[in-house]
């Protein structure tokens, strides 16, 4: 275990963002190689292996569900020095994530099709939806056991194997797709289907090297067999997680309003939309990775109750998260079409790609603001606020949206200008609600500790 309650904090959120960083980008790699070998297929299929990226988001929503509940509740007991605590909220977690693994096979399976001729262009951008989601769906349910693993690391300040993990399963998917898209070396050529095998064979690979990780985690947390169902630290855990997953839910619907709102223009608008959004995707990784060390920093920080640090842990986290965007912003703005070029080689694609880099990119500053905040929340054990602030969007920016797409002259430009307006005002309410959450939290841990809780969640 990482003791995250001594020591320079600046130091902290870099020593954990790194490892973060390499791990989100790895794993977003997995999107981008698909793109890049089945960019040889045609433009349809490039659109319709991005299209179930919303697919992909609402599963990380679930994980993000459990990540964010396993993360708060461990660091907060290890900061207080209870180890039982956290090896049972280990042990709830897990549970949970196994349920959820069954539930994504099943409503994928279900759904999956429907989902995709509801979306799609045109019917060569469906079936080419619907064969990568029926292909990776077992490396998407296999996600939430790596989340699980990766969470209870994080919350002790352990952010390394992770990172190794990633890279092993990123490695394996770049070695797999040439050769099950393209038939490198096998003259068989599985195309879109190969994209999705490839990545769910990579994951697999993933949770079976975590499983050793599993056995050296005996001296912070342990786990021997699932255990039943306990009410109160479920109840706990979806509490905090409930609302943070509902905050990338909050993002699938906006990022499928997207691309509703562009089907009318046509597989060259949504094959550049899905390349605009895989590369802000991977531009963003740094800061979300300051993000998502900021719970395990401040919340060892509360559990120890050490308030002056867990404000420390906002200051020094938003001050990375905007250095780090406004370099990402620059990037957007003189070197976009260098990354849009890997994946296309259409103009009318790449053309669309390369505006909303240029427009949508000032969307990270304010980003940058609410990831931060969404973190101290989590570190706090109270991410309603969080999910408040995401619904902002909803109002400010899909309401007008739709009715703009109504009106005579109807651009796409004018789409990206009101995300950016929309994310600045998610910005601002970010920051008024986390002020007033700290100044509530905070407070009483100003007062003598009390007595640890014997059983059940940490407090």
């Amino acid at each position: 275990m990482r003791d995250l309650t001594r020591g320079s904090i600046r130091g902290h959120l870099i020593a954990m963002a790194v490892p973060i960083t390499i791990s989100m980008l790895v794993q977003t790699l997995y999107l981008m190689v698909d793109l890049y070998f089945v960019s040889g297929i045609g433009k349809e299929a490039v659109a319709g292996v991005a299209a179930p990226g919303n697919v992909t988001m609402l599963v990380m929503a679930l994980t993000q569900m459990l990540a964010v509940a396993t993360v708060s509740l461990v660091a907060r007991a290890l900061g207080a020095k209870d180890k039982p605590a956290a090896s049972r909220v280990f042990g709830q977690a897990m549970l949970l994530g196994m349920a959820c693994v069954v539930a994504t096979i099943a409503l994928g399976v279900g759904a999956g099709p429907t989902y995709m001729r509801g979306l799609a262009a045109d019917a060569g951008v469906a079936n080419a939806g619907i064969t990568f989601i029926v292909w990776s769906l077992p490396g998407l349910a296999l996600q939430f056991v790596m989340a699980v693993v990766v969470s209870v690391l994080r919350g002790a300040g352990i952010a390394r194997p992770g990172m190794i993990v990633q890279v092993a399963t990123v490695g394996m998917n770049i070695v797999l797709a040439p050769i099950l898209i393209a038939g490198w070396g096998t003259h068989h050529a599985m195309g879109v289907a190969g994209a999705g095998l490839a990545t769910s064979l990579s994951v697999a690979a993933g949770v079976a090297l975590l499983s050793r990780y599993l056995r050296q985690l005996g001296d912070i947390v342990s786990l021997s067999g699932l255990p039943r169902p306990d009410r109160a630290i479920l109840a706990t855990m979806l509490k905090i997680g409930l609302p943070a997953g509902g905050e990338f839910v909050i993002m699938v619907v906006l990022n499928s309003v997207n691309y509703a709102l562009i089907r009318g223009f046509g597989a060259d608008a949504q094959a550049g939309f899905g390349i605009a959004a895989r590369v802000m995707q991977a531009l963003v990784m740094p800061s979300m990775a300051v993000s998502f060390a900021i719970p395990a920093i401040a919340g060892q920080n509360f559990g120890g109750r050490h308030p002056q640090r867990v404000r420390d842990t906002l200051t020094q986290g938003l001050a990375l998260e905007l250095v780090l965007m406004a370099a990402m912003v620059a990037v957007c703005h003189f070197w976009a079409a260098v990354p849009v070029a890997w994946f296309t080689g259409d103009p009318h694609a790449a053309d669309v790609a390369v505006t909303i880099l240029h427009v949508v990119s000032w969307n990270f500053f304010g980003a940058g603001i609410v990831f931060a905040c969404s973190g101290m929340f989590q570190a706090m054990g109270n991410t309603l606020p969080a999910l408040l602030s995401s619904f902002t969007r909803l109002l400010t920016f899909v309401l007008p949206a739709l009715w703009i797409s109504q009106l005579p002259g109807f651009a796409l430009i004018d789409v990206w200008h009101l995300s950016v307006a929309s994310v600045f005002v998610q910005a601002i309410v970010s920051g008024v609600l986390v002020r007033r959450q700290m100044g509530l939290r905070l407070a009483p841990l100003r007062q003598p500790a009390s007595e640890p809780p014997r059983t059940g969640a940490p407090a």
